[in-house]
């Protein structure tokens, strides 16, 4: 897929650089300062798309040409979001809260194309449902560091954290951090005025 006009992503997730490179678009990283913890509570689905949105206007405004792409990717359990950990101790309360048990992960979208004053904001929802895990199993993965910067305290795609997931009910890529059907159906509902192909 290609555009007309620049892309930008308004994350510095490497997750998501990398899911991007795999739709083939060509695109450049002007990540987001959105402080995150002074959002007042929304229904999960409203507040990734507010997140995502917000850190979208911070960036679209410095590329007034370019399509900017903002994301936020949330973890709930019994109605409560679990973002990054602070700390490994956090991580570790976060996977014994998980384990055995099914979760939902939330990712929103939001496309902006400032000159044409097009605002446009989806969500995505995945259920995650997760094997029994012992102590050893949570400090082995807390010890790589790999759970220290993702929601929820795991990635689906990492090769010990994936052994993990016992189901998913819905998108995959949503769980990694950005829904690629959804942000392809964006794109050709919404901007094919902007795509070459």
């Amino acid at each position: 897929m290609k555009l007309r006009v620049p892309f930008i992503l308004a994350s510095r997730s490497p997750r998501r650089h990398k899911l991007l490179a795999q739709l083939g678009l060509d695109f450049e990283v002007h990540p987001s300062d959105l402080d995150e913890q002074a959002t007042l509570y929304q229904p999960p689905d409203q507040l990734v798309e507010h997140l995502a949105l917000a850190k979208a206007r911070l960036v679209a405004p410095r590329f007034p040409e370019a399509l900017t792409l903002g994301a936020d990717t949330i973890v709930v359990i019994d109605g409560t979001v679990l973002n990054k950990p602070a700390d490994a101790a956090e991580a570790r309360a976060m996977l014994r809260r998980l384990s055995g048990r099914t979760h939902t992960v939330y990712t929103g979208l939001a496309l902006l194309h400032p000159v044409s004053k097009r605002e446009v904001t989806a969500s995505e929802a995945t259920r995650v449902s997760f094997a029994p895990l012992s102590d050893e199993e949570i400090e082995a993965y807390i010890a790589t560091g790999s759970p220290l910067d993702k929601a929820g305290a795991y990635g689906i795609q990492d090769d010990y954290g994936a052994v993990f997931i016992r189901r998913i009910e819905g998108d995959y890529y949503n769980v990694v951090g950005l829904p690629l059907h959804r942000l392809y159906r964006l794109l050709r509902t919404h901007f094919a005025d902007l795509l070459l192909s």
